[in-house]
């Protein structure tokens, strides 16, 4: 046999070769999914964020004809649910309701992280992007005739060291956006954090403390029992919610661009032809309208993107994070 043959003989078992080792990940893309898909929230269940998960998982379950097991993993500010499915096959049967925390602040926050936000997950989809509220108490608004940002500003510099904010927990988006607004601004105040929202909005209630920027949905509530005011809103675009509610820029605060947002993720290295049907079931789940009213309730709208989109808006938020954890000096073990 000639040096030609041999080589073309060469070639055809190699290619043969390939396409065996192909044809059982080319027919397992093609038939996927072909048993239930664990749907992981890293946080407690019965919030917010476990109710869209829940509707979610129901409706493109359809689409998917397979069962969508949602499974709470709360902790370490959503670390245990991310790695758990960072660490998972990357097959398309772990996926997790990945957010800002998870994604964006936690890798600057957290000396230790046990995954990496852009290598270990490949994005699916971006679900909701929520703005959150610069809000004061009633009473000491009135008191102090607060009706906007300017009349706090001026308020803090005509009383420094007066001023004490409440945030849900050091190193929450609360707490990374008071301390923005110090450094921004030049206030003095001081961050008085809490274990959670809902004792952060007391202490404001008791005039514990005067101001905090807390998630639009939940400041809602009060702001229309007249029990708070709201100021300001901390993203470039307003809200269809508050339509009266002028934003940061707006107010005289540049560069201050903060939101709550969550998307899908499978883990890293998941095949794309895996992803794709993911990510169209998910966005079709999106069009139902009980997801909608509950979007909407939350604050946001239904814009689905694309996975090519979740991923440069996650890089772009850990660049914008790594700055303000840096200005907050905030730390998490």
């Amino acid at each position: 046999m000639n040096q030609t043959k041999r080589t073309l003989l060469k070639s055809a078992l190699a290619t043969l070769m390939g396409a065996a080792l192909l044809q059982p990940v080319m027919a397992q893309e093609k038939s996927y999914p072909t048993k239930p898909i664990t749907f992981v929230v890293p946080y407690s269940p019965g919030g917010p964020l476990d109710g869209v998960a829940r509707l979610l998982a129901e409706h493109a379950g359809k689409t998917l004809k397979q069962t969508i097991i949602v499974e709470n993993k709360p902790g370490a500010g959503g670390n245990i649910g991310a790695t758990m499915v960072a660490r998972a096959k990357p097959d398309g049967y772990s996926i997790v309701m990945g957010a800002v925390a998870t994604h964006a602040i936690n890798p600057w926050l957290y000396k230790s992280l046990n995954y990496d936000p852009v290598k270990d997950f490949e994005p699916v989809l971006l679900v909701s992007e929520v703005p959150n509220v610069l809000v004061v108490s009633t009473a000491f608004s009135d008191k102090n005739n607060i009706k906007d940002v300017a009349s706090l500003l001026e308020y803090a510099k005509s009383n420094p060291g007066k001023l004490n904010y409440a945030s849900g927990g050091n190193g929450s988006a609360g707490h990374l956006a008071g301390e923005l607004l110090k450094q921004r601004t030049g206030i003095d105040a001081v961050h008085v954090p809490y274990q959670g929202a809902s004792p952060a909005k007391l202490s404001l209630l008791s005039d514990q403390t005067q101001f905090m920027f807390d998630n639009l949905a939940s400041a809602l509530p009060l702001v229309n029992d007249g029990k708070v005011r709201a100021l300001a809103l901390t993203t470039k675009a307003t809200s269809d919610i508050m339509k009266d509610v002028p934003t940061m820029e707006a107010s005289g605060i540049k560069d201050f661009d903060i939101s709550t947002w969550f998307g899908i993720f499978a883990t890293g290295g998941t095949p794309d032809a895996v992803v794709n049907t993911l990510h169209q079931a998910f966005a079709t789940a999106m069009q139902d309208e009980a997801v909608k009213k509950q979007l909407l309730t939350m604050g946001s709208d239904t814009k689905p993107s694309s996975p090519e989109e979740f991923a440069a808006k996650v890089k772009s938020e850990m660049a914008k994070y790594k700055e303000i954890v840096k200005i907050s000096g905030a730390t998490a073990q």
